[in-house]
């Protein structure tokens, strides 16, 4: 074990000997600095989403969870006009 293990991969420790300044973000968005015990430069608060209006709250599930891509249809040759694409075949 040397000095060169951390340039090479993160430390591999359960407690960190000291606190490192970290920037708190609240649900509300406004910002506090602080002292944590790990290395980080943003902390973020969960959102309550008891707390939200309804609206709001069903907005958020539908970005978390996007509904099923629709299945496009396939498109078909019949109504294409072969003629027009003449001059691009190689004779």
């Amino acid at each position: 074990r040397n000095s060169n293990r951390a340039a090479i991969a993160h430390l591999h420790r359960q407690l960190y000997g000291r606190l490192y300044p970290v920037l708190l973000v609240n649900t509300d968005g406004s910002t506090v600095r602080l002292r944590y015990r790990e290395p980080k430069r943003i902390l973020m608060l969960p959102l309550d989403s008891s707390t939200l209006p309804e609206a709001e709250r069903k907005a958020r599930l539908r970005r978390h969870f996007p509904s099923k891509p629709k299945a496009k249809e396939e498109e078909t040759f019949e109504g294409i006009d072969l003629d027009t694409y003449k001059k691009f075949w190689k004779k």
